[in-house]
């Protein structure tokens, strides 16, 4: 048996044809569960674990796989630790301090209480769709979207800006970006938009400040964690900053994948016309399907052995959600796109440790309310060029896809 090739996970130009690194998760699956990965110049490298069970196993255990020494690639200093620390970078009682100030705002009974904006919203964003022949679904859809009603829940009006501001942070995911952008260290990564993010969020958090709004603006300024520590203002800047990207940034994408998904699959699309009731279980299968982060990283505390090989105190751990999301251990015939999926265990919003997504209910619910007024509204639609992907190894996102109507 020949040795699969597998491509530096490192180098985001290896995701851009949306074919190489999922056949390089299925040979790392298969042959080395637990990879070393160099980086060259842009860091020490880190261990790729890619099987689905081993995922959740690093996930649920973050007093040996911490966060706190962060979550994406980028090597910090302890100066620059604590200077981006958001949510997503702690652990322990100061993380679920952080937490539980929004996540009341977040449960699938508070989210409920969109869906007749949502469903309003929707259907306005399809029927635009009836007069073009061609859009691009990125553009007309999938990004204006969720940008909506994350600018309702933080009473923010400015959606293309958000919009704009999450593209250009996402970005700099890439290692050669961050490589040129060493006067930005100390920002999220280094994004010079990121400036303007925090101030956009101070000038709001200076008008809601002593009020007795509702927005997650009001609740951030106006409540104190549980552990007692109020937010300072770079606290603020770092949260604030998390719900524009990751509130917007993952949903748009797993949109335009399931986009492209159905029309790739037109059975599938049309399954759904014939019985809307499997929507629910769709949106499961668009979530596994899209995979919209690629990858977490966490910091091993203490020296583990896995698969026979020993990761060391200090190394970086990423994980591989996108290659769990296709581990045949767990989901029969993985690579076949199923709307009726049962038992669809995906790891789209991470899976067994205090991290799990706290915007996914919100999310599930967008998916489902957008493609329940699309597809009987909208039916037949085909692409007409190219699909442009995001250079990231982080995000699995689409930039352009371009579509036509039936009649186009």
């Amino acid at each position: 048996m020949s040795t699969p090739t597998i491509c530096d996970l490192s180098d985001p130009a290896n995701f851009l044809d949306g074919v190489t690194p999922w056949r390089t998760f299925d040979a790392l699956r298969a042959e080395h569960p637990l990879h070393w990965q160099d980086e060259g110049d842009h860091g020490s490298g880190f261990w790729s674990v890619t099987r689905h069970a081993d995922i959740v196993a690093v996930a649920s255990d973050p007093e040996t796989f911490t966060s706190e020494q962060f979550t994406n690639l980028e090597e910090v200093d302890a100066r620059q630790a604590e200077i981006r620390r958001s949510m997503l970078e702690t652990d322990g009682r100061r993380h679920l301090a952080l937490r539980r100030l929004l996540q009341r705002d977040f449960t699938p009974k508070a989210v409920a209480g969109y869906e007749i904006f949502l469903r309003g919203l929707a259907a306005l964003t399809v029927d635009k769709l009836k007069n073009k022949d061609k859009f691009d679904f990125v553009r007309e859809v999938a990004a204006d979207f969720p940008i909506n009603v994350l600018a309702r829940m933080l009473d923010a009006p400015d959606t293309q800006q958000l919009i704009d501001w999450g593209n250009q942070i996402i970005e700099n995911t890439d290692p050669s970006r961050l490589a040129e952008s060493e006067i930005f260290r100390d920002l999220p990564f280094r994004s010079p938009a990121s400036l303007e993010v925090f101030e956009y969020g101070r000038r709001l958090a200076k008008q809601r400040r002593g009020g007795d709004g509702t927005d997650l603006v009001s609740k951030l300024v106006n409540q104190t964690p549980l552990d007692g520590i109020p937010l300072a203002e770079r606290d603020f800047d770092n949260y604030f900053l998390l719900l524009v990207v990751a509130g917007n940034e993952t949903t748009r994408h797993a949109v335009s994948h399931a986009m492209l998904a159905l029309i790739d699959h037109p059975d599938q699309a049309d399954l759904l016309r014939r019985d809307p009731s499997l929507m629910p279980t769709a949106v499961e299968e668009f979530l596994r399907w899209a995979s919209p982060v690629y990858h977490f990283r966490r910091t091993a505390t203490r020296d583990v052995a896995m698969h026979g090989r020993t990761i060391r105190r200090g190394d970086k751990v990423v994980m591989w959600f996108a290659s769990g999301n296709r581990d045949e251990r767990v989901f029969p015939d993985p690579y076949r796109f199923d709307v009726t999926r049962p038992r669809n265990d995906h790891l789209a919003f991470g899976k067994g440790g205090p991290h799990y997504c706290l915007g996914a209910s919100l999310a599930k619910l967008e998916l489902r309310v957008l493609f329940e007024e699309l597809l009987p509204r909208v039916p037949g639609i085909e692409l007409s060029g190219e699909v442009s992907r995001v250079r990231s190894n982080f995000v699995n996102g689409i930039k352009e896809l371009p579509c036509r109507t039936p009649a186009g």
